[in-house]
């Protein structure tokens, strides 16, 4: 009896090696040889990039150059001092190394991901160009990001993304956006009387750190317009979306390897329990949202005409949910405060915009016809979003080989074009490309492959309207109701959290204009 155990328990380990070995060889096989062939690839068309190591690729370079910058990071100057805008060398301190050593087209790697970085024009503008649904959205972070997008828009490619997008696009025509504008001009409201308290008790003038208000703001503009709903009823739901945000910012590099995030460590059970309540959260908005004809309503729609289980449709509607709540509000949020501190260190085209809106408004509120004459308002928010986009990639994927700009590229690489890279290019903007010039606005269009604030081809964000429209509303009754200064406790520090984003926020100090469009 005790052989038989025996024997049994060598032929277990046996078995087990066996499945180790093989376990191990597929492992190298798909974290190594496959990413090195299509390297290979790429390098005999003459395109190469810094050498990968096994089996993160080249993480651990971009990880010590992020940490290097990092430690080399100072201040960037309280009340508006030295700052400069091109934030590339300190957060993005590896693509620039790579672009210098191997020029404007080279490749890369993490773990089994190989990643094509573009910033040459003609590539740029074939993928712009590109509408076949064999490009789609990169796939890399797709399983760290999981808990925050799902498989909705953002995320979703082939037929799946283009159904979600036939759904989607409709409610942010131009004539919706301008029937929400009334909307957007209420939402201003709270935010505008709680800055007026505020300075009326400091003896008019008070320092500020706007960012939470912005957001509370752009929060409530997507919750009523497209969700039938106030800021206070998705207030939760937004705090647990900007968490999980936080707690899904930084890759897995284990969940992108294997594209399984089963292990339950720390930040797994985190995020996986803030999926869950933001899950409980909409579908309660859900139940609750009436008869109203808005977003919600086109996605439960889609979601109970669909030949699906309950649970497929459940998803579907928070997945998409959850894309418009986080695409909708931080990113139009984060950009309103890029823009204000703008409008607070250049105060000579703070002064052009107030005298505009005055002059437009004369003393009615603002609505569509209005703005649409605000030019210079226009030109300062492109500008902005210029310098600080709130993307700093436009991704992609070849989900079949693809050949653009004369690059031939296999099946599943990701495409990343650095959005900065493109914006600042002194041979497409000029010598001052790094410097806050909004009249370069003022005669003619950019090219389509030099301005991406909003993407680009295919994938270009559907809500680029509707933001536009959100930020004209709120930076133009900001700005006439009150004169804008760089605080002297600003600090300037752009971060990479999903979005650029101010990392210790924005200050402001705050006076009251004495004479103002209403609300």
């Amino acid at each position: 009896m005790v052989m038989e155990v025996a024997m049994v328990m060598k032929v277990f380990l046996s078995l087990c090696c066996v499945g180790a070995c093989c376990l191990a060889l597929y492992l190298y096989y798909t974290v190594w040889v496959v990413p090195q062939r299509l390297l290979a690839g790429f390098r005999r068309q003459g395109i190469g990039g810094p050498r990968p190591s096994f089996p993160y690729g080249n993480l651990a370079d971009m990880r010590e150059a992020v940490a290097a910058a990092k430690s080399a990071r100072r201040g960037g100057g309280g009340g508006g001092s030295g700052i400069v805008h091109d934030y590339r060398p300190a957060v993005l301190p590896f693509y620039e190394k790579w672009r210098k050593e191997h020029g404007p087209v080279f490749t890369y790697s993490m773990g089994n991901v190989v990643f094509l970085h573009v910033s040459r024009p003609d590539v740029v503008r074939d993928i712009n160009l590109c509408v076949s649904l064999d490009l789609g959205k990169s796939s890399y972070l797709k399983a760290t990001h999981e808990p925050l997008f799902g498989r909705g828009i953002l995320k979703s490619n082939g037929e799946a993304w283009a159904h979600q997008r036939k759904i989607i696009a409709p409610e942010f025509f131009l004539e919706k956006v301008k029937g929400m504008m009334d909307l957007m001009v209420d939402s201003a409201q709270t935010l505008l009387e709680s800055w007026e308290e505020r300075v009326d008790k400091n003896g008019g003038t008070v320092d500020i750190k706007i960012d939470d208000d912005i957001r509370a703001y752009s929060a409530d503009v997507i919750s009523r317009t497209c969700f039938g709903s106030s800021y206070i009823k998705g207030k939760k739901i937004f705090l647990k979306l900007r968490e999980l945000q936080k707690a899904v910012s930084r890759p897995n590099a284990l969940a992108e390897m294997t594209g399984l995030r089963f292990f339950p460590t720390k930040k797994n059970r985190k995020a996986w329990e803030l999926q869950r309540q933001v899950h409980q959260l909409i579908l309660e908005i859900v139940k609750e949202s009436g008869e109203d004809k808005n977003l919600l309503r086109a996605i439960l729609h889609s979601a109970s005409s669909s030949k699906v289980g309950l649970g497929e449709a459940e998803n579907f509607i928070v997945d998409n949910c959850k894309s418009i709540y986080f695409a909708g509000y931080e990113s139009t949020a984060v950009t309103a405060a890029w823009c204000l501190m703008l409008l607070g260190l250049h105060p000579e085209w703070q002064d052009r915009v107030r005298e505009e809106v005055m002059e437009l408004c004369g003393g009615r509120p603002v609505d569509s016809q209005s703005l649409q004459k605000m030019k210079n308002l226009t030109m300062v928010i492109q500008e902005t979003l210029r310098l600080y986009p709130a993307g700093a990639f436009v991704s992609r994927m070849a989900l079949q080989e693809l050949n653009l700009g004369g690059v031939h590229i296999p099946k599943g690489v990701n495409i990343y074009i650095p959005v900065s890279t493109m914006h600042l290019d002194p041979k497409l903007w000029g010598p001052d490309a790094k410097q806050f010039n909004p009249a370069r606005f003022s005669d003619a269009r950019p090219q389509l492959h030099s301005y991406l604030p909003f993407g680009a081809g295919a994938r270009t964000c559907l809500g680029q309207g509707f933001a536009t429209a959100e930020l004209k509303i709120l930076i133009s009754l900001i700005v006439s109701k009150f004169e804008l200064k760089i605080s002297p406790h600003y600090e300037h520090s752009p971060t990479l959290k999903l979005i650029v984003e101010p990392e210790f926020g924005v200050n402001l100090t705050l006076t009251k204009v004495q004479s103002a469009c209403r609300y």
